[in-house]
């Protein structure tokens, strides 16, 4: 008994934190922080592919980025950053301990939109549950799995008349996670002056038919 009030206490007391967190600047850490809280964790099999990135969060220039030449991967990340109007996601020091326990949340949150790039998903209903989809292809947690089945029911229903196309980003997203490379265990930020096309093709990101 005492056992579950402990762990429901730090779940109550992340939460608490990463709702302070969401109402700041700081959606890295919130983005962490909702991993953590929801039990979003790795099989073994996955953990041991996610060695060489545990505890890697190098800083990200957007202003360096776009300075590559145009058919870059960093230069396509940087565009897409700025039109978005987002920002890199950035783990604050306070927080360096659960990121480098939880290297899957911490991963999948910085790189979220680099997946987008890379797999060529808008940030539309059906653009989401393509990446999402593709986190499933390549298992990366069973919470991801309940997390597509939520958004397969609701994503049609905030956005009527995007049905057919919700349901093949879905297929086009699973397809990529199966073929492709594990994401999650790459540094991709190493990537980021290679060109965009040649790395897709590296990393075996290709639908037989365009997205």
């Amino acid at each position: 008994m005492k056992e579950r009030s402990k762990t429901s206490g730090g779940k109550i007391k992340l939460a608490i934190i990463a709702a302070k967190r969401a109402m700041t600047s700081r959606p890295g850490d919130f983005a962490l922080l909702k991993a953590e809280l929801f039990g979003a964790k790795p099989s073994p099999e996955v953990a041991a592919k996610l060695g060489s990135v545990t505890g890697y969060r190098p800083p990200i220039d957007i202003a360096a980025l776009s300075e590559l030449p145009t058919n870059t991967f960093g230069r396509h990340y940087a565009s897409w950053m700025i039109e978005q109007k987002l920002t890199p996601f950035v783990i604050s020091d306070d927080l360096a301990d659960i990121a480098d326990r939880n290297t899957l949340a911490m991963r999948y949150a910085i790189t979220h939109d680099m997946i987008h790039v890379l797999t060529g998903f808008d940030t539309s209903y059906a653009g989401e549950i393509g990446v999402l989809s593709f986190a499933v292809a390549q298992n990366y947690s069973p919470q991801f799995k309940s997390g597509l089945k939520i958004a397969s029911l609701l994503y049609p229903l905030l956005s009527l008349g995007s049905f057919k196309s919700i349901k093949q980003a879905k297929m086009d997203g699973a397809e990529l996670g199966r073929s492709a490379q594990f994401l999650l265990g790459e540094r991709l930020e190493e990537h980021f002056e290679e060109d965009l096309e040649a790395l897709r093709r590296n990393l075996n990101l290709s639908l037989t038919r365009p997205l």
